[in-house]
């Protein structure tokens, strides 16, 4: 494993400019109450990249305000999609909740995104039981995606790359060598060893983005229903992954819009 670790160290360091730290409680609008466990759901990002330009955004439409603008690649095809445009706003085409859940991958060169992305697959069935889509994001381009996609497999058509970490940055999500490597909360990789063995069977060194400043960027986990962000978890170090059952919990509590 520390053979694995050593293959995610960055050759070229980026500085994070900092922001203030954030610990409110991220609560449904108009559920008429908090669902559990959301002040544990809500990691709030203190540092992110300058490009950010201001603090992550809090429950409510400033988030999907802030998307305005941002497009992803399908790994499938290439082509450049609106953010925005992968879910409806108003009316979910999907579900009566309109629910969708934004999994934000650190990039496909990760193994620890492997393992996310295999938990992920595994469980979409149980969001979709639940009337919400499951999206995935990575950085890299569309090309390393599709390498995540081939090894594991993962379904082409739920996943998207983010060269430029555009996404990342309108969200808050921590970027910088120290949440990389020397968190906390990354020694959580360590009790997941079998799982991440497991889900890395055909794992490819490749798919890591040629900017190598974008293996420094941490994931994080997004609830929306239409244009309203319900819930956010922000990774604080590489592996620490939000954990699915509770999102899947939250999918299952919200009502419909």
């Amino acid at each position: 494993m520390a053979t694995a670790v050593s293959l995610c160290l960055p050759r070229v360091l980026h500085t994070s400019a900092p922001r203030p730290s954030f610990h409110r409680r991220v609560s449904v609008q108009g559920a008429g109450a908090t669902l559990p466990d959301a002040r544990r759901l809500c990691r709030r990002s203190s540092a992110v990249s300058a490009a950010a330009g201001a603090s992550p955004p809090e429950a409510g439409t400033a988030a999907w305000d802030s998307l305005g603008g941002v497009s992803v690649f399908a790994a499938g095809t290439g082509d450049a999609v609106p953010l925005r445009d992968l879910w409806d706003p108003s009316e979910c085409y999907f579900c009566e909740q309109g629910v969708v859940v934004v999994a934000l991958l650190r990039h496909f060169g990760c193994f620890c995104c492997w393992e996310l992305a295999s938990d992920l697959k595994k469980s979409m069935p149980k969001f979709e039981s639940a009337g919400a889509k499951l999206i995935a994001i990575g950085v890299g381009t569309s090309d390393k995606a599709r390498i995540l996609a081939d090894g594991l497999p993962f379904p082409v058509d739920s996943l998207y790359a983010d060269p430029e970490r555009k996404a990342y940055d309108v969200l808050g999500l921590y970027h910088g060598l120290g949440r990389t490597l020397f968190s906390p909360a990354s020694s959580k990789i360590y009790s997941r060893l079998d799982s991440i063995k497991e889900a890395t069977k055909n794992y490819k060194l490749k798919g890591t983005p040629a900017d190598l400043t974008g293996i420094m960027q941490q994931g994080g986990m997004f609830v929306f229903r239409g244009k309203e962000l319900l819930y956010a978890w922000r990774d604080e170090g590489t592996g620490d992954h939000a954990p699915l059952d509770d999102f899947l919990g939250i999918c299952r509590q919200v009502p419909a819009a």
